[in-house]
């Protein structure tokens, strides 16, 4: 019997889509989302399920702002990073990966009442993985669109993100699929190939270096 059926994962993706909608009615404040995992979020059953338990505590958010306020606090062209360590595989259906422990990195040119604004944002769109951060650091951010699917993140010497889009070789079974949806509610999103996820900082009691997995979102939010 599968560990991780499919089904669980259509409902999901619903349930995500009908948030994005929900919160695309009442923006105030837009910009570009980067995620990255340390497991598989588009694959194959049999992939997907070999990683449960080993793989998927990990994981990094990202949010950069382009327009809007969060907390009547104007935050354009600002970002605030979430890196986080989880007890379990994030997403499983039968795993608690609670409560997992989060370094936040704000954008080192915010001032005071915008880092506020960023660290709230980000607790409120990270939900529970964000309920226990344990350092707050701030960095310089830049976040590049190369194309469409392909970003390059860059957080100081803490975080270092690339990926791009999916291509055919990517593909191992023939049967991949969502596995995994993103852990923030986003307006739009797809899956990507992670070429590159650095964490080089303190404070989770792990640092890693993750390459060729297709572990990674890129989307947009509207809040």
């Amino acid at each position: 019997m599968k560990r991780f059926g499919w089904t669980v994962g259509g409902f999901l993706c619903a349930v995500s889509l009908a948030g994005a909608v929900q919160a695309a009615d009442q923006s105030t404040i837009a910009g570009d989302y980067v995620e990255t995992r340390s497991a598989e979020v588009y694959a194959g059953p049999c992939l997907a399920n070999s990683e449960v338990n080993l793989a998927g505590d990990q994981a990094t958010l990202s949010w950069r702002v382009r327009e809007g306020s969060w907390d009547g606090v104007a935050l354009d062209g600002l970002g605030v990073v979430a890196v986080v360590k989880a007890r379990a595989t994030i997403g499983d259906p039968y795993s608690n990966p609670y409560p997992a422990r989060a370094v936040l990195i704000v954008d080192e040119r915010a001032g005071t009442e915008q880092r506020r604004a960023l660290e709230s944002l980000a607790r409120a769109k990270g939900g529970r993985l964000l309920e226990n951060i344990v350092a707050v650091e701030t960095a310089p951010i830049s976040l590049q669109e190369r194309q469409h699917g392909s970003v390059a993140l860059t957080v100081g010497d803490l975080v270092r993100i690339e990926t791009r889009p999916m291509k055919e070789g990517d593909h191992l079974c023939g049967n991949e699929d969502i596995c995994y949806l993103p852990m923030a509610k986003l307006d739009h999103s797809m899956p990507v190939f992670t070429l590159r996820d650095e964490f080089n900082g303190k404070g989770l009691g792990v640092t890693w270096k993750i390459s060729g997995k297709s572990s990674a979102y890129v989307g947009s939010f509207r809040y």
